[in-house]
C-alpha cells in the first residue's frame, strides 16, 4: 500500500492508493505460483533430469507490461485527489475557514438611554427652510443615517438660511473628557458643504459657542459643522459615538472650559458657500451624539 501525504495550508490530508486500483490477490497467487512451481520443479528434476517440463514459466513480456501499467496508474489517481483537494475553499493557518462579515457594534451606554438628542427645545427655521419637517422632532432625535463620501443622507432637517435649532440631552449629558466630547452630523458628500456654528449649555440660557469661520471654503471652514462625511448608521456596524470612524465633525468641552452641557445649539451661518434656494437650504441636521457622557439621575 503506498501512502501519499498531501499538505493544505495546515492541514494535513493522508490518502492511500485506493486497493480496488491494485488487486492484491495478484501479487499472493504469484507468489504462491513461484513456490509451488519451484516445488515441482525439483520433483520433476529428480524424475526427469534436465527436462524443462514442470519448470516455472518464464514471466510473458504482456504479463510485465501489465504490471507496469497498473504501477503507472496509481501517481494519476492521486494526482487527481491532490486537483480536487485544490480546489477546496482556502483557509487560514487555524485550519478554519474565515467569514469577514462585519460583527455589529455593542453599544456601552445604560440601558434605557442612548447618546443622541432626545427632544428638539426650540427651532427657529431660516428662509429656504422646509425639508424634512414632516418628519420632525425624530428625524433628528436618534442615530445618524451616514451614506458616506458620494452621497448625503436624505434623513435630515434643513435648517434654511440662518435658521437656528437647539436639541436637550434628557438623559445622558455631554461631559469633559479625552478627546472631543461632541459629534455633530450633517449630509456632506463631495464639495458640497452647508456648514453651521455650534454652541452648548447646561441650562439652556447660558452658552457657550466654538468660534466658525463660514467664509474660510480653502481651510473647509474651521471651527463649523458639517464639513465631516458622516459613516455612522442605524444598521449599528459602527460606533457613533467613536470620532475615528463615526464621521461628522468633533467638538471638546475643554476649549470652552465648559465641564458639561445638556442642550446643543445649531446655527446656519448665513453665508453658505453654494448659496440658498428651495427648501433644502442652510445647514441639513441628521443628528448629535455624546462621545463622553454622564447618566443624568432625576432630580440631578
Amino acid at each position: 500500500m503506498r501512502v501519499y501525504v498531501l499538505l493544505m495550508g495546515s492541514i494535513a490530508l493522508v490518502g492511500c492508493a485506493k486497493d480496488s486500483s491494485v488487486d492484491g490477490s495478484q501479487w499472493v497467487n504469484d507468489d504462491s505460483a513461484d513456490g509451488s512451481s519451484d516445488d515441482e520443479s525439483s520433483d520433476s528434476e529428480g524424475e526427469n533430469g534436465d527436462d524443462d517440463i514442470g519448470l516455472p514459466d518464464e514471466p510473458s513480456p504482456e504479463d510485465e507490461e501489465d504490471e507496469e501499467d497498473e504501477e503507472d496508474e496509481l501517481p494519476p489517481e492521486d494526482e487527481e485527489d491532490e486537483e480536487d483537494d485544490a480546489d477546496e475553499p482556502s483557509s487560514d493557518d487555524t485550519g478554519s475557514i474565515v467569514d469577514p462579515e462585519d460583527e455589529p457594534f455593542v453599544p456601552d451606554w445604560p440601558d434605557g438611554t442612548d447618546p443622541f438628542a432626545d427632544a428638539i427645545a426650540s427651532f427657529s427655521p431660516g428662509p429656504d427652510a422646509g425639508f424634512g419637517m414632516e418628519h420632525a422632532p425624530d428625524i433628528v432625535l436618534g442615530w445618524p443615517e451616514g451614506r458616506g463620501e458620494s452621497a448625503g443622507s436624505l434623513d435630515v432637517l434643513s435648517l434654511g438660511e440662518a435658521g437656528e435649532i437647539i436639541l436637550e440631552m434628557s438623559d445622558l449629558s455631554i461631559i469633559d473628557g479625552p478627546g472631543p466630547d461632541l459629534l455633530v452630523f450633517e449630509n456632506p458628500f463631495g464639495d458640497w458643504l452647508e456648514v453651521a456654528a455650534v454652541a452648548v449649555s447646561l441650562d439652556g440660557e447660558e452658552w457657550f459657542e466654538w468660534p466658525c469661520d463660514g467664509l474660510d471654503e480653502e481651510a473647509l471652514f474651521p471651527g463649523c459643522a458639517g464639513v465631516g462625511y458622516v459613516y455612522a448608521d442605524s444598521s449599528g456596524l459602527i460606533d457613533p459615538t467613536d470620532p475615528g470612524v463615526a464621521g461628522g465633525d468633533a467638538f471638546d468641552l475643554a476649549e470652552l472650559g465648559v465641564e458639561e452641557a445638556r442642550f446643543i445649539r445649531i446655527r446656519d451661518t448665513g453665508f453658505n458657500y453654494w448659496g440658498y434656494g428651495g427648501t433644502t437650504g442652510g445647514f441639513d441636521l441628521d443628528a448629535v451624539a455624546a462621545v463622553n457622557w454622564r447618566q443624568i439621575i432625576t432630580g440631578d
